[in-house]
């Protein structure tokens, strides 16, 4: 690791502009937090053209901020109305709610900003030295190891979506389908145009993302919008007692641990690692019966562990180029869009971004810190505004987005086709997030699987017989036994955290 890369990192990081920002980025993400549906990786496909009037590192810190500044804005609906801003949240709002209920509101929320700031900031040091190294093996990576490496994503991902299998591999194909549409990209030749010059370039990735997670949730989630809005708890001080931290400590550490590791992996992410994060903590409890009636460890766990997933996804993005979750993905076409590759080479070619970004997330974290607790009383009124008035503003300034990229209104019907299949692969229960994934992985996919039957000579063992290539593909049949036992987990740690919140 080259140390004064690092700190120069920081010089980037507390640039004034860089600064600012970074703030934009955390206020935003716990707005979007605060409000349930959007999501994260549909307020930064909307916010995607505004990102090319900046610089490309004030751009990444910001949009870097909105992801993990969603993880906390979701707390603050979980534990005082029990509504879930994020699915990472789910969890939080078992016993964090619960504790409301008994007037420690203000501890359950002090207690989950510092477990959030912990596991944050616990991650970004685990990167900060682990991230080097893996970008340093990634540089002898060729075509071969990029195809298995694109195969291993897409399969992560297709299989662990929150819905059926099937449907999680159907979402990812038409992903990988709508991917081809264009010029070849070994012969040149158009492809699925239909006879139009408007499709020759293929579909932009800022189109997709607009369609699918901006225009698709908003008409999905409007069909909510009559859904009666719950009484809000006070919440008085936000200082957890001795108590609170006595039984908060441990399960901080290893939601801490348990996130980064599951943050990693293709298709883990926030949400996972607080669902196993949450069946950690009860599995340990000396009195597991507590759980669900105001255990603090039921929230100091999955808010750490869901923090610490959301710093670490970074990692497979910066040094791989392999989006780790939906967000990260739309993540990977903002780099894309500001004319810098994500992977092994970001470190050496656009060592001020890749640090910048990182060290960023130091003072991030501290924001979040800071701003949490002063303003939860600011967002908990902003869901008072009504559904019917808040999706009209968004579309508009989806589509004016959309149009400012290439001044073309062709794009425009595009996004509203795009949006209408994302609102039917929701009615559906096809998750948009495998698409866009597949999407994205899809051209690395196909370039790197041609090239590599190019050298190799049509002959497909080759992949097993290199030894780098080789290892990936028996990691890859790995994930084909480990990650049915994975969905089984998941399934089982959200049937039991759904029973309780019907009760």
């Amino acid at each position: 690791m080259d140390l004064s890369s690092v700190l120069s990192g920081f010089a980037v990081a507390f640039e004034p502009q860089n600064l600012l920002f970074c703030l934009i980025g955390v206020t935003v993400g716990m707005l979007i937090g605060v409000l349930p549906g959007l999501g994260p990786a549909a307020t930064i496909a909307i916010l995607l053209p505004i990102t090319y009037s900046l610089e490309p590192t004030a751009a990444v810190i910001m949009l870097a901020g909105i992801f993990y500044g969603a993880q906390y804005g979701g707390t603050i609906t979980s534990v005082l109305l029990r509504m879930p801003g994020e699915a990472s949240s789910v969890v939080t709002a078992l016993d964090g709610h619960a504790l409301a209920r008994k007037g420690e509101a203000g501890p359950a929320l002090g207690v989950a900003a510092v477990a959030s700031f912990i596991g944050g900031t616990a991650s970004i040091l685990l990167l900060t030295f682990i991230a080097p190294a893996l970008a340093g093996a990634a540089l002898a990576f060729g075509p071969a190891e990029y195809t298995v490496l694109a195969l291993i994503g897409i399969f992560l991902v297709g299989t662990l979506g929150s819905g059926s299998l099937w449907k999680s591999a159907a979402a990812a194909a038409l992903g990988l389908l709508i991917a081809t549409v264009g010029l070849d990209p070994i012969l040149g030749t158009p492809r699925f145009t239909f006879g139009t010059d408007q499709l020759a370039d293929g579909i932009d990735f800022t189109i997709v993302a607009m369609g699918l997670f901006g225009v698709g949730e908003i008409l999905y989630n409007l069909e909510h919008r009559d859904r009666p809005q719950p009484a809000v708890p006070a919440f008085g001080r936000a200082i957890p007692g001795r108590l609170h931290w006595l039984r908060s400590r441990a399960a901080i550490l290893r939601g801490s641990v348990t996130g980064f590791v599951l943050g990693i992996l293709p298709g883990g992410g926030a949400t996972m690692s607080s669902l196993v994060s949450y069946a950690v903590e009860k599995r340990v409890a000396k009195d597991p019966s507590r759980f669900g009636k105001g255990a603090v460890e039921g929230v100091a766990g999955p808010e750490s562990a869901n923090n610490a997933a959301a710093t670490s996804s970074f990692i497979p993005l910066l040094t791989l180029g392999i989006p780790a979750n939906a967000t990260m993905a739309v993540l990977f076409g903002a780099l894309m869009l500001q004319g810098i590759t994500p992977g092994p080479g970001l470190m050496t070619e656009h060592p001020d971004v890749f640090w910048g970004v990182v060290n960023s997330m130091y003072v991030g974290n501290l924001l979040l810190l800071a701003l949490s607790i002063p303003l939860i009383g600011v967002f908990v009124r902003m869901l008072k505004v009504r559904p019917g008035v808040l999706a009209p503003l968004t579309v508009v300034i989806t589509m004016l987005g959309v149009y400012s990229i290439r001044n073309n209104a062709f794009d425009m019907l595009l996004v509203i086709a795009l949006g209408l299949l994302g609102y039917g692969m929701r009615k559906l229960g096809f998750e948009p997030g495998p698409f866009v994934l597949a999407f994205v992985l899809g051209s690395l996919l196909e370039a790197s699987f041609r090239r590599s039957m190019r050298i190799f000579g049509g002959d497909v063992t080759e992949f097993v017989q290199r030894p780098v290539s080789g290892s990936l593909v028996a990691v890859l049949v790995l994930t084909a036994v480990i990650v049915p036992v994975l969905r089984k987990v998941r399934t089982r740690q959200s049937g039991a955290a759904e029973q309780p919140a019907a009760q």
